[in-house]
């Protein structure tokens, strides 16, 4: 379904229930794990983040369902020449503070995401913009630093902010604009209310929307980090539906007759990453003393941690069923998926004996980090990986953490692994692979977040060819032969992927789909009609 139909769909939902006499001024509340971390859009690219904010900011591009690009604030766009794109712009879109949306905001939000940094820096989807050209107040073209075939996907997270409510701002003074709502203007299908950080986050609909109007007149994003909590408040009724449920409560859930469940499949998938620095903070000898090189440096420890791991054990006991064993970094479906990459098979002896091979027969002592509360089941499979390597000689300390304590961790170069979640969100391998398998670049802008320092010319060069390829057989191609490299160099081991659950009260609410990105939308869900 695409997005123009689905709001179709749902205007004539919300006049149907107008027609039989519902509450119009209904609130939704949802329980979700995590929240905004600012209101400001451009602040950070974590999932939650875009998540919450794209209720109030909309986006130059949409993401379907299944994450197929669809029209945004940009109704159409085309190739000019190899290194030009043209942005047609929808006209007569408001801003919520009365304003015109045009071509000069789109403009204004495209430099000021090259401009800020932070731990999960938005610059990525901008990172191919070297000259902005507005044509006319409705038509935008965009020089790029050569040819930039997947541009209008990176364009699914380009925020467009009000130029006039963020002039002025600087890094320092951006956040608190936000915050306090003076710069939180945007154009979307809510207004920003209200926000108490780490508690809850409330819009307003926005009866002035370009698209269709929302069913819902106010919209409560009420942060429950604590899975059991989030299920206990749906089964009380104190939210109408949840995100995320953890695995064991499904089954529970699926038998009560007031709660409805919905499941799906994401594109999100469990890593571990391990840092190529010289020295690395947090691995030693067994006796605390410091070692003489970084083992995960050697490629024989790398394949012993990866034979350690057994992906199915993970899917079916630590995830309780909501994960599927992989192979590479993007999940099927996303182009550059790589079809010939097969599930490694766990092997305890052949790991002791690489162990032994590398010069450490009897293991050493690392931190294993992953994070415990950004998606479902993340705390289960760091915990269980940390028993797996105990298996193959490996003292480990686990150190599950909230994400928003160690993605900056991470990005300080403090950590020397960490297990987490990624999601290639826009729907191509590119995304994924030139931020995290090519060298840290800043000049290329490539490799952002590539923080481990790794670092290999044949992935380097495969990558620049697959980010100027319009040809899309010759790039998928590319996207596959860089996907085989990445995951046989196991510097980022691939584990699972991560399925999803939603759960709703079935005499309040229902959601239409459960989206590939996990996201939640206040407007794919319809108030039952009482």
């Amino acid at each position: 379904m695409t997005r123009e139909f689905r709001r179709l769909v749902l205007a004539g939902v919300a006049a149907g229930a107008l027609s039989a006499g519902a509450a119009t001024a209904q609130t939704l509340t949802m329980g979700v794990i995590a929240g905004p971390e600012s209101i400001d859009p451009h602040f950070t690219a974590t999932g939650t983040h875009s998540e919450s904010l794209k209720h109030v900011f909309d986006t130059l591009t949409h993401s379907g369902d299944r994450l197929q690009i669809e029209p945004g604030l940009a109704e159409s766009w085309s190739v000019v020449n190899p290194t030009t794109w043209e942005f047609r712009l929808r006209r007569g879109v408001k801003f919520h503070d009365g304003s015109d949306m045009t071509a000069e905001d789109v403009a204004a939000s495209i430099r000021r995401m090259q401009t800020l940094s932070g731990p999960n820096p938005t610059s990525i989807y901008v990172r191919r913009v070297r000259e902005i050209q507005v044509v006319d107040p409705h038509t935008l073209r965009v020089v790029t630093d050569g040819p930039a075939p997947t541009l209008p996907n990176d364009f699914i997270r380009l925020f467009v902010v009000s130029a006039r409510a963020t002039a002025g701002l600087t890094p320092e003074t951006s956040n608190e604009a936000f915050n306090a709502g003076r710069a939180a203007i945007g154009t979307g299908p809510y207004r920003f209310g209200s926000w108490t950080p780490r508690e809850q986050f409330t819009v307003e609909r926005n009866d002035a929307y370009w698209g269709a109007r929302p069913a819902w007149a106010r919209h409560v994003r009420r942060e429950i980090a604590n899975p059991a909590a989030r299920v206990a408040q749906l089964r009380t009724g104190q939210v109408d539906m949840i995100v995320r449920v953890p695995a064991a409560d499904v089954p529970t859930l699926e038998r009560d007759r007031a709660i409805a469940v919905l499941k799906a499949e994401t594109v999100y998938v469990f890593n571990l990453a391990l840092d190529q620095r010289e020295p690395t903070p947090q691995v030693t000898a067994r006796d605390g003393s410091r070692l003489p090189a970084n083992p995960y440096r050697d490629a024989r420890v790398r394949e012993a941690i990866d034979l350690a791991i057994d992906r199915r054990a993970l899917a079916e006991v630590a995830m309780e069923g909501l994960g599927t064993p992989v192979s590479q970094m993007v999940t099927p479906g996303i182009f550059g998926f790589n079809p010939t990459l097969t599930v490694p098979t766990p092997n305890v002896a052949r790991a002791r004996q690489l162990l032994a091979e590398a010069g450490y027969p009897n293991g050493f002592r690392m931190v294993l980090n992953f994070t415990n509360n950004r998606l479902p089941g993340d705390n289960g499979v760091g915990t269980a990986m940390a028993q797996m390597l105990a298996r193959i000689g490996i003292e480990v300390q686990a150190a599950g953490q909230p994400a928003a304590v160690i993605f900056p961790a991470r990005a300080r170069g403090e950590l020397s692994n960490i297990m987490a979640g990624w999601g290639t969100l826009t729907g191509e391998a590119n995304y994924y692979y030139a931020a995290n398998a090519h060298t840290n670049n800043r000049e290329l802008r490539l490799g952002a977040f590539n923080w481990a320092g790794f670092s290999n010319a044949n992935i380097d060069r495969l990558i620049q060819a697959a980010n100027v390829e319009l040809d899309e057989k010759k790039r998928e191609e590319l996207l596959q032969q860089v996907g085989a490299l990445f995951t046989a160099q196991r510097v980022v081991i691939p584990i699972a992927a991560v399925g999803s659950a939603w759960a709703m009260r079935r005499d309040r609410a229902t959601l239409r789909v459960g989206r590939a990105d996990e996201e939640t939308y206040a407007w794919d869900v319809t108030p039952v009609v009482r």
